[in-house]
């Protein structure tokens, strides 16, 4: 029976949080075989000497997680000081692997034959620097069979450390669990529509020229209202670019930022590899409309547990969300915790987050063990 446990420490030296975090735990259980760990930027030269103390001490010798410029621990967000968040759990054995890079992900045929059957639930920490994640992460359900991938991409000021059993960086890294493991997940947007869908009818790249047969800063400026498109530089941080999500029945969207304008031309550059006769909406960023998806996804997560019980949580939430969206204290945080009660939950503020096969951003993807 899966069981969950969660410890967080503060302490600035490796030793000192190795004993903090062990102190909180107290005695650990026998059937501890998983350690979810993630850790702000300002530790990242000490992770690599806490992992070992803690593989040592624990006797868990399966550990996946990330660097982060904020972590998330149970109702608490951390973001500037030296912290450390580790959430123990126990599942059957044979029921997940741990893979470090995109060649080392386990082949859904030979290999590991218990991982054919069913759809698995497979956590995906990935390193920004490298230009072939985004691709990496849409070819890894067909790799791996069947799967629904969760996670984020690493975010730090210097370090872009993974935990794979090892430290590890430069590619993607992660979990695999197989259909054995129930979970339900949920995505939160950080943005709302301001306009209709529109139709992609020129680009080149990240340089959108027509949208709609109509040249593309045009219409940006009709949608984002007069008084903006005076004086656009306004509009910065403020409007993005919105893709619909295919398939989706919840109206699901990668959010990519509006980088630049082009007056001569009537063309706008933005932060995505656009396709011709692609979908695209301009959306804001708002506080009010973050709060209320939050409670919507938290709501539908609750209906679909129904009477099962919450064991334990991963949340990975995107950097631009937190205090910026939520306010101070927690408050993103706390939002969980009200909807689901103090269960444990780790996770960190991400670099872009990865829900299904795509990477969004100004999102929070919750998931939890049931």
């Amino acid at each position: 029976m899966q069981s969950f446990i969660s410890a967080t420490s503060t302490k600035k030296e490796w030793q000192q949080a190795a004993d903090d975090l062990l102190r909180q735990f107290g005695d650990i259980p026998l059937e501890a075989n998983v350690a979810f760990i993630y850790a702000t930027d300002a530790f990242a030269m000490e992770l690599s000497r806490l992992l070992d103390e803690l593989k040592k001490r624990t006797s868990i010798k399966n550990w996946v997680g990330s660097i982060g410029r904020g972590i998330c621990c149970n109702s608490k967000e951390i973001y500037t000081e030296t912290a450390v968040t580790v959430m123990l759990a126990d599942f059957p054995e044979g029921s997940f692997t741990i893979f470090n890079g995109m060649e080392n992900a386990p082949v859904k045929t030979t290999a590991h034959p218990d991982f054919n059957m069913g759809l698995k639930l497979a956590l995906i920490h990935g390193d920004p620097r490298n230009g072939l994640v985004t691709e990496h992460i849409k070819q890894l359900p067909e790799k791996i069979g069947a799967s629904y991938l969760i996670g984020g991409m690493t975010s730090s000021s210097n370090h872009f450390f993974q935990v794979a059993n090892d430290i590890t960086e430069g590619d993607m890294s992660g979990i695999i669990f197989s259909e054995d493991i129930s979970v339900v997940t949920g995505l939160t947007q950080g943005c709302t529509p301001i306009g209709e869908p529109h139709t992609l009818t020129s680009c080149n790249h990240h340089i959108a020229m027509s949208i709609d047969k109509r040249p593309a800063l045009d219409v940006f400026k009709e949608e984002i209202g007069d008084i903006l498109a005076r004086n656009i530089d306004r509009a910065a941080g403020y409007i993005f670019a919105g893709f619909p999500i295919k398939g989706s029945d919840t109206g699901d969207y990668r959010v990519r930022d509006i980088i630049g304008i082009d007056i001569e031309n009537n063309y706008l550059a933005i932060a995505d590899n656009m396709a011709v006769d692609s979908a695209i909406i301009f959306c804001k960023r708002d506080g009010q409309s973050a709060i209320h998806d939050m409670q919507r996804m938290l709501e539908n997560i609750k209906k679909r547990l129904g009477k099962q019980q919450a064991k334990g949580a991963l949340y990975i939430t995107c950097l631009g969300r937190g205090t910026n969206l939520f306010g101070e204290n927690s408050e993103e945080l706390k939002m969980i915790t009200s909807a689901l009660g103090d269960i444990p939950l780790a996770g960190f503020y991400a670099n872009g987050e990865i829900a299904g096969d795509q990477l969004y951003g100004y999102t929070g993807v919750l998931t939890v063990f049931i």
